[in-house]
């Protein structure tokens, strides 16, 4: 947690006037808030975490749990969680934290840049003491959001070690639907994917997804782009990738929403995960010295 004098510092160092700073957000995190002609957003530095993006003139395209529990030690429900560096949980070790350390570690602000009519916000973890309890890597992980008429996530990991690395990588994003009953996702037909739900059995997509019941899929070997088109809010949400070989699309439904502490029980209808990621049989092999970067544009239209 970043004390007031800190943010203080941070604003000396990075603060845009009247357009970014940084400030004390929920249960006393800090985050950067952006506001521009274009976009308005905010990113927490506890997990390097998107909460909000509102292109102008237009509702927030993101979710974020009333129940989400703001404290250091857990990650934000909804947004954009960082998963890092494993998917889901680590095969050898039980203990170790869900979807990996990045979501519930403090990222290092390093730039606020603007762009004509975006803003890029720019974040770095490193391997240190804490992550090598869990991952014996030495890596360094950079983390580019830009707030603009587009919303641009881009991570970059590098190797700094001398041994081979492997590591799943996923931006686990939250859209807000108005009814996810009636939205259809378009982009994934043909497209082979694992039934989370039904014992991992390997399936392929026919036609468009509709979400009818709890939905956990992860699709292989695909770049492609996937719109999001909700007629409840009158809008379409196209999420188009580089350098990302999987798919994940879920929403919990009703039994897990409640089993969720936060989460809230009626708010499975409000939300849907489109996942940019690289997991399973595509996660990520870096050898020393060498660089792997993922990057997700996501755009709006009515």
């Amino acid at each position: 947690m970043v004390r007031a004098f800190e943010v203080a510092e941070l604003n000396q160092r990075f603060e845009i006037p009247g357009i970014a700073k940084i400030v004390t957000g929920q249960g006393e995190l800090t985050k950067v808030m952006v506001t521009s002609p274009h976009a308005q957003g905010e990113i927490y530095l506890h997990g390097a975490h998107v909460t909000s993006w509102k292109p102008a003139g237009n509702e927030d395209v993101l979710f974020v749990s009333d129940k989400s529990q703001w404290t250091d030690s857990r990650p934000i429900r909804g947004g954009v969680p960082i998963c890092f560096p494993w998917f889901s949980n680590k095969q050898d070790d039980a203990n170790a934290p869900l979807h990996g350390f990045a979501r519930i570690t403090t990222w290092q602000l390093e730039s606020i840049v603007q762009n004509d009519d975006a803003v890029t916000v720019s974040l770095l973890i490193e391997s240190d003491d804490a992550t090598k309890k869990w991952w014996p890597a030495d890596f360094r992980l950079n983390y580019r959001v830009t707030f603009g008429s587009s919303l641009v996530l881009e991570m970059e990991v590098s190797n700094t070690g001398t041994n081979a690395i492997r590591f799943e990588e996923a931006l686990h994003t939250y859209y807000r639907v108005g009814n996810v009953e009636m939205v259809r996702l378009e982009g994934l037909a043909g497209v082979q994917y694992l039934d989370k739900v039904d014992e991992k059995r390997q399936k392929t997509q026919a036609g468009t997804i509709a979400i009818v019941s709890e939905t956990d899929r992860v699709y292989l070997n695909t770049d492609a782009t996937v719109n999001l088109k909700d007629p409840t809010l009158h809008r379409e949400i196209k999420v188009t990738k580089e350098n990302s070989m999987t798919t994940v699309i879920w929403n919990p439904w009703i039994q897990k929403a409640k089993a969720m502490a936060d989460f809230g029980d009626e708010e499975w209808p409000q939300m849907v995960c489109i996942e940019t990621c690289n997991v399973a049989d595509s996660a990520v092999d870096l050898a020393p010295g060498q660089q792997h970067r993922m990057r997700a544009l996501v755009s709006l239209s009515k």
